[in-house]
């Protein structure tokens, strides 16, 4: 178990998650209505502790197409409001440098590939959810979108009333937060009405204008793309390809939910257990025992995580192997 507790929050990370709970006090709004998450370490596409003056920081970043929050911010949250980066004070640098390397450590054994993914690992935020903006206010409730206007509105957006919207009209979401005197919006596509008016004009956009509480409306937006096909499904693009296979990923290994047949075929129990497969060792000269090939070794805790993913290997038989093997180096 690795841990670490600061004002800002607290991570703890048991091998298979990473829990993340907002700290109680001076948090942003979106970290106070995502309250806690749990992170698989599935969807992790690496970690990083960054030293600053006064301690530094932590950043988890997240495979592609892992998370829906961060499937809509797609890294403009600001610092604050990011539910995965964590301040650390300078007295817990070290404990945020250990944490680092328990992760890595579990994403190497785990061989957990960086690329993306072609379902949602993580919920998104919770519903009934309602924020208000610039001109309006968006309401969701995991089934139905109500956009509701103020005085600030356009006459001409206004006029029109509320809209009230289903999923199944809603093909994607837009959100672009405002940047210096240019307002942002989110924006959700309807095919059946679409625009290419500005977000002001546009009866399925509510504005942003930059107030602190802005970033909660992609919340909103997280909340609806959960519930919309993903991006990187199978029946995403004109052709309805297949994802392609992540970087890094093992040739022939099936997605996560798949069914296991093209995985190859290996030794389990005892035999895995005892490290049997594994590619011999070179012989040493001069008759001295010879050194562990450890491109070998990687390879073999690769096979390993494979076959304990296709549930081939139980979680005992799967330690016992990986402590068989790591003894090797």
């Amino acid at each position: 178990m690795a841990e670490i507790l600061q004002k800002d929050g607290s991570w703890a990370f048991d091998g298979d998650t990473i829990r993340i709970v907002p700290g109680r006090e001076k948090t942003h709004p979106v970290r106070q209505t995502l309250g806690e998450l749990v992170v698989p370490l599935a969807a992790v596409a690496g970690v990083a502790f960054e030293p600053g003056r006064r301690g530094g920081r932590l950043r988890l970043r997240l495979r592609d197409g892992a998370d829906p929050l961060s499937q809509v911010a797609r890294g403009r949250l600001p610092e604050a409001a990011d539910p995965y980066q964590l301040a650390v004070e300078a007295d817990r640098t070290g404990v945020a440098e250990y944490f680092v390397d328990e992760v890595r450590h579990a994403l190497l054994l785990e061989q957990v590939p960086d690329g993306p993914v072609d379902r949602y690992l993580l919920p998104g935020p919770a519903v009934p959810l309602s924020v208000g903006a610039w001109d309006g206010t968006a309401s969701f409730d995991g089934e139905r979108l109500r956009l509701e206007w103020n005085w600030k509105t356009e006459e001409g957006k206004r006029s029109g009333g509320p809209r009230e919207l289903r999923i199944s009209d809603i093909t994607s979401v837009e959100w672009l937060p405002a940047a210096g005197l240019q307002n942002g919006h989110v924006r959700f596509v309807v095919p059946a009405a679409s625009t290419t008016a500005p977000a002001k004009h546009d009866p399925h956009a509510v504005e942003l204008a930059g107030f602190k509480k802005d970033p909660l409306m992609a919340l909103v937006a997280a909340a609806v793309v959960a519930r919309l096909p993903h991006p990187y499904g199978k029946a995403a693009g004109p052709s309805g390809a297949a994802l392609p296979p992540a970087a890094g990923a093992t040739p022939g290994l099936t997605a996560p939910g798949l069914p296991a047949a093209a995985l190859p075929a290996a030794p389990s129990g005892p035999e895995a257990a005892s490290g049997a497969g594994a590619a011999p060792a070179a012989p040493a000269p001069d008759g001295e025992p010879a050194a562990p090939d450890h491109d070998a070794l990687l390879r073999r805790l690769r096979e390993l995580g494979e076959l304990r993913h296709a549930g081939i290997l139980t979680d005992d038989e799967f330690s016992a192997a990986k402590q068989a093997i790591l003894r090797r180096f």
